[in-house]
């Protein structure tokens, strides 16, 4: 197995030098960190750079696999779903759940895309019931939603290709049992291959 400076070394590589985040890091600064052995900190700004422009899979492969090593959990995680953004484009939404009085959530959500609720997102059964799509979710930040919080969310469709027809400013329903649990407004769907921050 490769080394971790081995790994950011190479993941470092797939980043053209001329690109930059919006607080102008460049890889760089990467390599800077890299040479005084600061990891965990070469690792986030390779995170930053690889939303600036499509970033391969190997790329979040490879970072995954350096924070696993570092015991950065969240981190590979995050890594992990951009990963698979990677491959299957890009959906997000801002999210309201309702306060704790009216809905069914009482505790916070977890952000780390734990959770595989349903979504209403305008499919019908043929009795013209909804017809539930599954996505894991994200929540950017915080990291976890409060009941009655709002928050920039990122969805992991388990079938991309139901989601293929959504649209920002559409509004779709979470459903955490088959009562409709709170909406989100689409912000953006990009497909695979397309920079996302």
């Amino acid at each position: 197995m490769k080394d971790v400076a081995e790994l950011l070394e190479a993941a470092s590589l797939l980043v053209p030098e001329e690109i930059a985040t919006e607080d102008d890091v460049t890889v760089h600064d990467v390599w800077e960190y890299l040479v005084r052995d600061e990891w965990d900190v070469a690792l986030g700004l390779l995170e930053e750079l690889g939303g600036v422009r499509p970033q391969p899979p190997a790329f979040w492969e490879t970072l995954a696999g350096v924070a696993e090593q570092l015991r950065l959990e969240r981190s590979a995680a995050w890594c992990r779903w951009r990963c698979s953004e990677t491959r299957n484009g890009v959906i997000r939404a801002d999210l309201t759940l309702r306060p704790g009085a009216e809905g069914r959530r009482r505790t916070p959500l977890s952000g780390a895309g734990l959770l595989r609720p349903m979504w209403d997102i305008g499919h019908r059964t043929p009795t013209g019931e909804p017809a539930l799509a599954i996505a894991r979710l994200w929540v950017e930040y915080p990291h976890s939603l409060e009941p009655g919080g709002q928050a920039t969310v990122r969805l992991a469709p388990l079938d991309p290709a139901r989601w293929r027809h959504l649209r920002p400013g559409q509004v779709i329903a979470l459903h955490e049992d088959r009562s409709v649990a709170d909406t989100a407004v689409v912000r953006e769907v990009r497909p695979s291959g397309v920079a996302s921050g």
